[in-house]
């Protein structure tokens, strides 16, 4: 089969997974051939990128659009908020051509549940044929045009993005919270064919304002689906809706993602800091001693240039107790042994887009998202947040369609703090002023002025109910770097890790 017909034949068939299908075992046989199929472009395609070396690397001259860069890794974070179903994972598999929906549970429910990611590159055609095109993370730079008639004319590449999908349904807030703390710019995605606002909508917009994301546009999707009249007057209910917010005065673009109708200045000197959202363990039961491979961490860089063979750690790494039952953290020493954005490899990755860091740590340590919420850089600290409560609940309608009012912290209740992208149960120990004092369940690495959003259960659910600014903390003793500046199972003992 070629090659291009079974990327596209099985990006239908995983949106379109059948009851069948389940049934007869054919799920896991697709995934598995569509990965294969992206990995052989992969590597056809990486012959045709910019080459990188770290003998000639000068940080000092780096910048998001060096053509060393931007070749093979994105350089801008994307995200897409909104209500469930309103079309974020349809817009990104328009732009990209990928589906990020990967897992079982994602493709029987039709819904996404993790955050997806997908890469894309922009290019604009020179010459007569002025016009704008997207395509995957691995396709060639500067192809040539294949619109009939301009033949001889090339593609520039402009720009290299990652889009990080976040799911909409209100259960998932954590999850799309999370996303956000790595994001430059948003898509707020309103469906032409529902009424607006939608609670998940106020709540993803809430949520922005929190983090201080001031990149917005907002997509409304689905207008293939209304009248004219219709688009116009929902059109007016979202102008209504962003008033006051950070999406205020962001512009509105119609488009049909299903149809594909309408379709900061980084620092590059300072030490990498990258914020990590995902962890894996890559190697598959059973492999021998030998073929094992260290753990996986993916994420996007903040700050600074992180280059492979360089010595880093991830902080708060492993907690515990010393002889005396002081609670302290370990910080994880490791190696970087190869960085990846998708399948491009890179001997250096530089600020924005998400990126595949591999090292030499015990996979363990990795595996099933252990590490979610690790920094790779600063000291964590137990925060101090001045609080600011929101004057309504967002995202939960009562029988009377009206929004449940707020009540004040209360001493002793348990709340849910999202710091970066570390997801944390708080105790609220005191109040004071406008300022509360928080117990976490477990230190974060972070800084004073940090945003952090705040959670409280509500009728069995997480709900954004508020949020605050770190001021100070009580700083964790951390133990110094063991002699050889790596990670092994001895050195991290012995300290109890009840």
């Amino acid at each position: 089969m070629p090659q291009n017909e079974l990327m596209e034949g099985d990006l239908q068939q995983k949106n379109e997974v059948s009851q069948k299908d389940l049934m007869e075992g054919n799920l896991h046989r697709k995934i598995k051939m569509f990965q294969k199929g992206m990995t052989r472009t992969a590597k056809m395609s990486q012959k045709r990128l910019m080459k990188q070396d770290l003998g000639e690397l000068d940080v000092a001259k780096l910048h998001p659009l060096s053509p060393e860069v931007v070749s093979c890794q994105p350089t801008t974070n994307i995200g897409t908020i909104g209500h469930v179903a309103h079309g974020k994972t349809t817009v990104v598999r328009a732009i990209s051509g990928v589906q990020t929906n990967r897992f079982k549970c994602e493709l029987e429910r039709n819904i996404t549940m993790k955050l997806g990611y997908a890469n894309a590159k922009m290019k604009t055609a020179l010459g007569l044929c002025a016009t704008s095109m997207s395509c995957g993370s691995g396709e060639e730079d500067n192809p040539l045009f294949d619109e009939p008639g301009y033949e001889n004319c090339r593609m520039k590449l402009l720009r290299h993005v990652s889009f990080v999908d976040c799911p909409g349904h209100e259960i998932l807030m954590a999850t799309m919270l999370n996303g956000a703390t790595i994001m430059d710019g948003a898509f707020l995605l309103v469906a032409a064919n529902e009424s607006c606002p939608q609670p998940q909508t106020l709540e993803h917009l809430s949520a922005v304002d929190i983090l201080n994301l001031q990149n917005i546009v907002i997509l409304q999707n689905k207008v293939d689906l209304v009248s004219e009249h219709q688009a116009k007057n929902q059109y007016q209910a979202i102008q209504e809706m962003v008033k006051g917010t950070a999406a205020e005065g962001a512009p509105v673009i119609p488009i049909a993602a299903r149809l594909k109708y309408n379709i900061d200045v980084r620092d590059f000197v300072s030490p990498p800091h990258m914020i990590v959202i995902r962890s894996f363990d890559v190697n598959k039961p059973g492999c021998g001693v030998d073929e094992t491979k260290g753990g996986v961490v993916g994420g996007s860089i903040t700050r600074g240039v992180m280059k492979v063979n360089q010595v880093v750690e991830l902080r708060p790494g492993l907690l515990g107790k010393d002889d005396s039952g002081n609670r302290i953290c370990q910080p994880i020493y490791t190696r970087v042994i190869s960085l990846f954005a998708e399948q491009n490899e890179l001997q250096f990755a530089v600020p924005g887009g998400l990126i595949g860091v591999g090292t030499t740590m015990d996979p363990a340590l990795s595996r099933c998202d252990r590490l979610v919420g690790q920094i790779l850089g600063e000291v964590g600290t137990l925060p101090d947040v001045s609080v600011f409560l929101m004057r309504q609940l967002l995202g939960v309608r009562t029988q009377e369609t009206q929004m449940v009012k707020v009540s004040k912290l209360r001493k002793g209740e348990t709340i849910q703090v999202n710091v970066l992208s570390m997801v944390s149960k708080a105790k609220v120990v005191a109040l004071n002023n406008g300022r509360a004092r928080m117990q976490l369940a477990q230190p974060v690495c972070t800084r004073s002025g940090e945003k952090v959003a705040l959670s409280r259960c509500i009728e069995k659910h997480w709900r954004l109910i508020g949020w605050g600014e770190i001021l100070g903390g009580n700083t964790l003793d951390v133990r110094p770097p063991v002699p050889s500046g790596l990670y092994s199972r001895e050195n991290q003992a012995p300290f109890s890790q009840k």
